[in-house]
């Protein structure tokens, strides 16, 4: 975020570089809190955090063999807990690989009925040299873990851990430690364990500031105590895409030497009341021209649309600048039913800015222009009845308990390859106002779907129907219709699977190492040093990709980089072993993908491996 201009619209930052390891670091463990998600975008961020950058998330997904070592690499070393129901989908089948996120996205609610809001990174990397210290990252966003082009803003902060607690963290802290507590499933020991080791670390964290800042500060809204607001002060300035009238009133009364200064939306500020925005010395919104030089045509990477929040306050010599997930609306700042996260950063306003400077021509508002009454037509009551209707038997489906069921298909004219699935209601659920609930699994599409709303209402079981053992997966898409209009919403929620076989995770693996060249390019991926970014990068490429490197006919480089595998101490020789493992002991179609000559090589270093076990173990 700021550096010598606070909320300058030139400095920008790749939200997969944010995730990388520092020179010389590797990632650890990571936690991440999110309103909304979508797959691809949880798909890419392991290859960010354990494998390589990349400048757009459509980079990384052209490689599936990097999104399967991604997957694997953070596995168990990674949670990112979402809004229960907020996970993106659509009417096309999902890849195979999303059901890899299973242990990763875990569903919660917020504890006082609103949404579970937050957007927030915890990491820590450990160094590749000994007698390093390891280091923590932390990332306060205001932007949801998927590919929106919204502006927005994020905070990065790097620290080290110090032997005692920091009182400032506590809020942080506390934060992470709880989140398994708002689980809608339960939660294995891991993932608790996990949440409980790098509260700990964030709790003795010492943050380097950025520039021109002198100190930090977090609170957290949504689980108890008074919600954060912003203090009284001589100044104000307010940036929050979403906004209503009981928080604008409130905010207007902080400030006093001048009205508040405020960008929002204009679908947002059609919708106050007339007299709210008479109390503010002006409101903005973003100008879709200034977001390109001189108008000319949009690009199709260029940002559109605002998502950022702050609130930028004077007090006496100072300027604070809050960021994060709160915007100016009741749940979020009045009420506290929000779980919301906010961190605010303080220093001399004759160094960081004031809110004219910041949000004025030279600042952020080189962005914006001043909204006019009535440019919008007010929202229609009938339409925003119908999503409230959509909304709560949204959260009535994802937090009835539903369950799964999976067993052997009975049919026919098979192998035994297919499996049934049963979706079963605990008990009826009230889906008042809906006509029509469609369900399917993401890895099947939409013209897999089942008419579900007759027996979900009677708390009946549902036949899904029979599918391969690779498309077995938690995870259901929903489509909800309202009975009144034509509004509906499609979403994706995590369900309680049971009966899921073990060797479904070897049929993923089967399915994307599916050829002697996409095992061997494979291999490359496993053995690319940890902390080189740039080989992995390049093992991941197929022979046709730019850059790409040739698969390997002779397998003396191959041979070599085993070899040095080995005298690192074979971690990466254990990661082939469990590889080969799996594909054994998996039943596919089509040809054996590990080349016999490879076989007879691993032989050998199996034995080598087997023996260094048998001395470590002595």
């Amino acid at each position: 975020m700021p550096g010598k201009q606070s909320l300058n619209p030139e400095q920008r930052v790749l939200y997969g570089e944010s995730l990388q390891p520092p020179p010389g670091y590797t990632f650890d463990a990571a936690v991440a809190t999110t309103f909304s998600l979508d797959f691809e975008t949880a798909l890419a961020a392991p290859v960010s955090l354990a494998l390589f950058a990349a400048e757009t998330r459509d980079e990384i997904l052209r490689h599936p063999l990097a999104l399967l070592e991604g997957a694997e690499r953070i596995a168990g070393r990674l949670a990112i807990f979402t809004d229960a129901g907020r996970i993106l989908t659509s009417g096309a089948p999902h890849s195979r690989l999303c059901s890899l996120l299973e242990r990763t996205i875990i569903e919660v609610a917020a504890p006082r009925g609103g949404a579970f809001h937050p957007k927030m990174w915890a990491l820590r990397f450990t160094p590749t040299q000994p007698n390093e210290p390891s280091l923590l990252r932390l990332l306060v966003l205001s932007r949801n873990l998927t590919c929106d082009r919204s502006w927005d803003i994020a905070l990065t902060l790097d620290g080290t851990i110090l032997r005692r607690p920091q009182r400032g963290n506590r809020p942080l802290s506390e934060f992470i430690r709880r989140l398994p507590d708002s689980a809608c499933a339960a939660v294995g020991e891991d993932t608790r364990a996990l949440t409980k080791q790098l509260s700990e670390d964030i709790r003795r964290a010492d943050w380097t500031l950025p520039e021109p800042f002198e100190s930090v500060s977090f609170a957290v809204n949504g689980l108890g105590g008074k919600p954060w607001q912003p203090d009284h002060c001589a100044r104000l300035g307010i940036i929050s895409p979403f906004c209503d009238d009981a928080a604008l009133d409130l905010l207007a009364t902080l400030p006093h030497r001048e009205p508040p200064r405020l960008i929002s939306r204009s679908d947002e500020l059609s919708a106050l009341s007339p007299n709210t925005l008479t109390r503010f010395a002006q409101a903005d919104v973003l100008d879709e021209m200034a977001t390109t030089e001189d108008g000319e045509e949009v690009e199709a990477e260029t940002l559109q649309g605002l998502h950022a929040k702050a609130f930028i306050a004077e007090s006496g010599w100072d300027t604070s600048i809050t960021v994060g997930s709160g915007n100016a609306t009741r749940p979020a700042l009045l009420s506290g039913h929000n779980v919301e996260l906010f961190a605010t950063l303080t220093g001399r306003r004759s160094r960081v800015g004031s809110v004219e400077q910041i949000m004025g021509p030279d600042g952020f508002g080189r962005l914006t222009r001043e909204f006019k009454s009535g440019e919008l037509a007010v929202p229609d009551p009938e339409r925003r009845a119908a999503e409230s209707r959509l909304e709560e038997a949204r959260r009535s489906l994802c937090r009835s308990g539903l369950k799964l069921h999976c067993q052997p298909a009975e049919t026919d004219d098979t192998d035994g390859s297919l499996w049934s699935v049963r979706l079963t209601p605990t008990e009826p659920l009230s889906l008042a106002g809906m006509s029509a609930v469609a369900v399917w699994p993401i890895t099947r599409g939409d013209g897999h779907s089942r008419e579900a709303l007759d027996a979900l209402c009677a708390g009946q079981p549902l036949d899904l129907g029979a599918m391969p053992l690779i498309d077995l997966t938690r995870f259901m898409a929903f489509r909800l219709s309202d009975s009144a209009t034509d509004a509906s919403v499609l979403f994706s929620t995590s369900l309680v699977l049971e009966g899921l076989p073990a060797e479904r995770h070897g049929a993923i693996l089967r399915w994307v190492i599916d050829s002697k060249e996409s095992f061997l390019r494979y291999l490359r991926l496993l053995l690319a040093e940890l902390g080189d970014p740039f080989g992995a990068a390049l093992a991941a490429q197929t022979d046709d990709g730019a850059g790409g490197w040739r698969a390997a006919a002779d397998d003396t480089p191959l041979l070599e980089e085993m070899v040095r595998a080995l005298c690192r101490g074979g971690e990466q020789l254990q990661a082939i072993e469990r590889l080969i493992s799996r594909l054994e002991s998996t039943d596919a179609d089509g040809p054996d993908p590990i080349p016999p000559d490879f076989r007879t090589l691993w032989e050998t270093f199996r034995v080598v491996l087997q023996t260094q076990e048998s001395v470590d173990v002595s």
